[in-house]
């Protein structure tokens, strides 16, 4: 009870500053699915049949195993492989999410051929390229915001499409192997070359949580934190979304 409460105070203070619940945008459309199945066909790849061709693709490098961690878990998943470039995208977001919210990701389906796909499944799906990737439906409101806010981010920036799924509910991702490899790139860059814009990460506020206490536990430092959230004083608040200098 006191931790719904604590949600529901989160959230009013997101309605009090004018926030939107972003998730409303990740409604999916056929333009959507039309984008995810033209860049599976300029990526050149092949819609897998059964489980004997992944096993074949995961053997010729095609495909990439993935484990559960301490940031993300695979949940039922039958075949726990994907895109290289989905690997790193599940690993990466997976640390971030942890982080910011303090939950792990679960990861409910990734490469799916042809023979396994629901019968409610679009023709399509991009599924059977393993370029897609599902993810649970956390109970937690403000994981939920953080997460769709990120996908948003990273949906504009063109490196993949996200939907939230209803029946059963769930989150469709769908990563732009090149345009993603070519954003981590760029990011990893600016990073190494001591650039600000992009070495950054977003953090949601936890109660308890001060500025000393995130700056030491991301290798930054106060005014740091100061600086780049145009923070005068100490004050933050649980569900405030802070952008984190690199360390």
């Amino acid at each position: 009870m006191v931790r719904r409460l604590s949600l529901l105070v989160w959230l009013s203070v997101f309605m009090a500053l004018g926030v939107e619940i972003q998730g409303q945008a990740l409604r999916g459309s056929e333009a959507s699915v039309t984008r995810a199945f033209a860049r599976a066909e300029d990526h050149g790849f092949t819609f897998l049949r059964n489980g004997a061709q992944v096993q074949r693709f995961v053997a010729a490098g095609y495909l990439v195993g993935l484990r559960s961690s301490r940031d993300f878990v695979l949940h039922d998943v039958s075949f726990p492989y994907g895109r290289p470039e989905v690997k790193l995208f599940v690993e990466r977001l997976g640390g971030q999410y942890r982080r910011a919210c303090g939950e792990q990701l679960v990861v409910t389906s990734l490469t799916r051929p042809l023979s396994e796909q629901p019968h409610n499944a679009s023709i399509f799906s991009v599924h059977p390229t393993g370029m897609a990737v599902d993810f649970r439906t956390s109970l937690n409101s403000v994981c939920r915001y953080w997460l769709e806010s990120t996908l948003l981010h990273l949906e504009a920036a063109g490196v993949l499409e996200a939907t939230r799924e209803r029946r059963p509910s769930h989150y469709h991702v769908v990563v732009f192997p090149k345009p993603y490899a070519a954003y981590v790139s760029e990011v990893l860059a600016t990073a190494r070359s001591g650039g600000r814009a992009a070495a950054t990460s977003r953090y949601m506020v936890r109660v308890g949580d001060s500025l000393w206490a995130i700056a030491r536990r991301h290798g930054t430092t106060v005014p740091e934190l100061r600086a780049a959230n145009h923070i005068r004083g100490s004050r933050i608040y649980a569900g405030q979304l802070l952008t984190v200098p690199a360390g």
